[in-house]
């Protein structure tokens, strides 16, 4: 079992090669709407809490943070529980960003995107963010564009479904998967012949696929 799942891993790590991504263009994947949602609950529970401290230094109830000391310091009370508030805002929408990432990425590389999202929050939200490590481990390398042909083809194909053209070729003496660029496999040191370059020339009608 343990060589199986390490077998996968080191799958997905050398299909991984194809990607390029950047962090600030997986930041994108967050959806604007859950930003904007965010960032408006945060404001209304500031007001909302900014109007009961207040409520409570005019009508000489509690105050925040219960110390009664406080009611001589109303800027330091107000400034504490302003902290206070935004930390709390900036855990909670780094979950819900979390959630939202993971489901629109699992969902871009052709992965059960509910299931995941229900996984790593029951994961993280005990453990602190391993829910989020553990699928950013395992998940399935995002679909790409044949070099020959320019479709784009799902990371787990072997030959492109347009051209035939090998995506991922393997050892011919031990029958592993190896990288592009490896001249000897790293298994079983036999020589690899690589295969002449594909052609610049895209085939017709197979240029118009875009990664989503």
């Amino acid at each position: 079992m343990t060589d199986t799942f390490n077998e996968r891993l080191r799958l997905i790590r050398i299909r991984r090669k194809r990607e390029s991504t950047r962090f600030r263009d997986e930041l994108r994947i967050i959806p604007r709407w859950l930003v904007w949602t965010c960032l408006a609950l945060y404001i209304i529970a500031l007001i909302i809490g900014m109007l009961v401290n207040l409520h409570g230094f005019q009508t000489n109830g509690p105050v925040f943070p219960g110390d009664e000391s406080m009611r001589n310091e109303p800027g330091l009370s107000f400034l504490a529980l302003a902290g206070v508030i935004t930390f709390g805002a900036a855990a909670f929408s780094a979950m819900l960003f979390m959630l939202g990432y993971v489901y629109r990425d699992a969902k871009r590389r052709g992965m059960h995107a509910g299931l995941w999202t229900i996984l790593v929050l029951i994961l993280s939200s005990s453990t602190f963010f391993i829910g989020l490590i553990i699928y950013l481990l395992v998940r399935e390398p995002l679909p790409f564009h044949c070099p020959k042909c320019s479709a784009t083809v799902n990371a787990r194909f072997n030959f492109c479904p347009n051209c035939k053209y090998n995506l991922h070729p393997v050892c011919p003496a031990c029958q592993r998967e190896v990288a592009d660029d490896d001249r000897f496999c790293p298994y079983c040191a036999a020589e690899l012949p690589h295969a002449p370059k594909p052609s610049s020339e895209v085939a017709p009608g197979a240029g118009s696929n875009i990664l989503p």
